[in-house]
């Protein structure tokens, strides 16, 4: 595969420019991209812990953001052993690069850093949106930085980026239909619930309601019931009925037995 002409330009742009920034520019962005993909490393850990006080679907997206960011990688890495397209390093002539150029055989397009940045930051939008201001700038700073150092194009790494933020999410979306029953199931033994978290506690109904419950009560006229508007409790409701039962029979008692009949 041959590079396009005018990311070849825009390469030999970037490069120039780059040579001219100081040396400790030199030194943060050969290092940065490795320093990047640590603190991804980190923040995928801490996914993880977040999610130990959440329910299963939460804890399964953690699990699967790492699977989801590897199926990425492979999906570079495969692309890149198809196309075979040449480092620039090596392809331009005169090319200024600050890093050392990659071997002959480990391919240019795409880029694999830049493939594994955009998709650690999607996968972990995914789990945990907040930190999307975050990692997102984060990923395409290190994707810029391979073009920066001068061992990849414009476009290699443009199309890593791609590759990173599509496919990490959709795996990371199926492997969750999966992940989900697993992470509850272990959740019932005691490792996984150290591991993974306990279950969650479903609030009981009615939980912490402390007073009486309203009740249908008779009324004091005609056997017509109403909803007491005030709460009433079992007991009022029973010595109410013999209330009501004690002053009918009384009456009728009353009716019957008047005295001196």
């Amino acid at each position: 595969m041959q590079a396009p002409d005018f990311s070849v330009h825009l390469y030999r742009d970037v490069t120039e420019w780059a040579w001219g920034t100081p040396s400790w520019v030199h030194s943060v962005a050969d290092v940065g991209t490795n320093a990047g993909l640590l603190l991804f490393a980190v923040l995928f850990v801490a996914g993880w812990w977040r999610a130990r006080g959440r329910d299963a679907r939460s804890m399964g997206l953690a699990l699967s953001a790492p699977f989801a960011m590897v199926a990425a990688y492979l999906v570079s890495e495969v692309s890149k052993d198809f196309l075979q397209e040449e480092r620039p390093c090596r392809a331009v002539p005169g090319a200024l690069h600050i890093a050392a150029c990659p071997a002959p055989g480990d391919w240019s397009f795409p880029s694999n850093h830049a493939t594994i940045a955009a998709a650690s930051a999607a996968a972990l939008v995914v789990v945990w949106r907040a930190l999307a201001p975050l990692v997102l700038p984060l990923a395409m700073l290190m994707a810029f930085s391979r073009v920066f150092v001068g061992v990849h194009y414009p476009h290699d790494v443009a199309a890593g980026f791609c590759v990173g933020v599509v496919v990490a999410p959709v795996v990371a979306l199926v492997l969750v239909r999966a992940a989900e029953p697993v992470v509850d199931l272990l959740r019932g033994f005691p490792v996984g619930a150290v591991l993974l978290g306990a279950r969650p506690v479903p609030a009981a109904v009615g939980a912490g309601h402390a007073g009486p419950v309203p009740v249908r009560v008779p009324a004091a006229a005609g056997g017509v019931t109403r909803v007491d508007d005030a709460a009433v409790t079992m007991p009022d409701v029973m010595g109410g009925v013999r209330g009501v039962g004690g002053a009918g029979g009384g009456g009728a008692v009353g009716r019957h037995h008047r005295p001196g009949s």
